[in-house]
């Protein structure tokens, strides 16, 4: 009888020390996870800007770099975007990358917008990309800094690179880190630093973008990351005051944006950046005629909603971009050349489109 006693006494005890053990575990976890993580991470560069000095920052195999540069050594000064252009022939529409940067530029190089090197080849097009470059995926810096780089390479051309913010974007720089790629932890973690603060106002690519627009046109189409509902559009709509009213929200304190209409309208599910309706509404086609009139559009192209492939709505009014490039696996571009909209595959084939079967994320 004692020694059974025994036997459930030491099973009890191992069972609370194990137990206890695996808290100890679950309270240290984070700080050894991302220690361990540390020494497999490379990132950046992030770009300071001091006051004569810039003081840009790398991780190489989990070591921090640091360099001081010249003031001049990046572009420091971004004016807000222009969001009106007209009498472009050939437009490239992509979005919702999410830090899949491979696969992003694999579909680039297969569609001709840039060759092997990276380098823009498609003179003087335009690429458009509706928002959503952060999060969810592990390659969010080298994402940014190739469209950085590849917009400079493309005014030499003649062309334009355009990046319109999406709710991903301002998640990020307004302190919402829900969608967080674990990475970017370990990221924060070496440079002893907020990961929203490497995009604050004093770093290259903050101010970069914060020059970005959130509602672009060109000829005739409107791109926005979400879509412009009727009860957007009845605030009263002026494509330049949008931009402008969205840049100057981006530093300003959620419980301060909070105390006005302004957040709900356009932070809200019926703002530009965070509207489902063209898909999940099942809108009538006149609901559709009058934004598109009220806007004097012939399209809209969003990105947001999740679909296998870039997919049209509303008998071509609607086109939908975001064909689950997030995923890591497939994606596709919108070719616009004139008055013909077509799929680009991943391969870089040209299809047409299926009928309206889509679904959202």
């Amino acid at each position: 009888m004692f020694r059974k006693l025994n036997i459930i006494f030491l099973i009890l005890f191992f069972i609370s020390f194990n137990s206890y053990s695996q808290v100890l575990n679950e309270n240290d976890s984070i700080d050894n996870r991302i220690k361990a993580d540390s020494i497999k991470i490379n990132d950046g560069p992030y770009v300071f800007i001091k006051k004569d000095v810039l003081i840009e920052k790398s991780i190489i195999d989990g070591e921090v770099i640091t360099k001081e540069l010249p003031i001049d050594a990046y572009k420091t000064e971004f004016h807000p975007e222009e969001a009106i252009f007209e009498d472009v022939d050939n437009i490239v529409v992509l979005s919702d990358i999410h830090g899949q940067f491979d696969l992003a530029i694999e579909i680039l190089k297969n569609n001709k917008v840039i060759d092997s090197n990276l380098n823009w080849t498609l003179g003087s097009g335009h690429l458009v990309i509706v928002g959503d470059i952060f999060d969810r995926g592990p390659k969010v810096t080298e994402t940014l800094w190739f469209v950085y780089h590849l917009e400079q390479q493309a005014l030499k051309s003649g062309g334009k690179v355009h990046f319109t913010l999406g709710n991903h974007e301002y998640m990020i720089l307004r302190k919402d880190l829900r969608y967080l790629n674990s990475k970017y932890r370990v990221t924060s973690y070496l440079l002893k630093t907020n990961y929203t603060d490497l995009f604050n106002n004093q770093t290259v690519l903050g101010r970069w973008l914060r020059s970005k627009p959130t509602v672009l046109k060109i000829n005739k189409d409107t791109y926005v990351h979400g879509g412009l509902s009727k009860a957007f559009l009845d605030l009263g709509y002026n494509i330049d005051s949008v931009n402008k009213l969205m840049r100057e929200s981006i530093d300003v304190p959620k419980d301060q944006l909070k105390e006005t209409p302004f957040y709900i309208n356009y932070y809200g599910s019926s703002g530009p950046i965070w509207y489902r309706g063209y898909f999940n509404d099942n809108l009538p086609e006149s609901e559709i005629k009058e934004i598109l009139k009220e806007i004097n559009s012939k399209h809209i192209i969003v990105g947001h909603c999740s679909n296998e492939e870039v997919v049209q709505l509303y008998n071509e009014k609607i086109f939908g971009v975001d064909s689950s490039i997030k995923n890591g696996v497939y994606g596709e571009v919108l070719l616009i050349n004139g008055k013909k909209y077509i799929r680009g595959t991943m391969e870089g084939k040209e299809e047409s489109f299926k009928k309206e079967t889509v679904s959202s994320d």
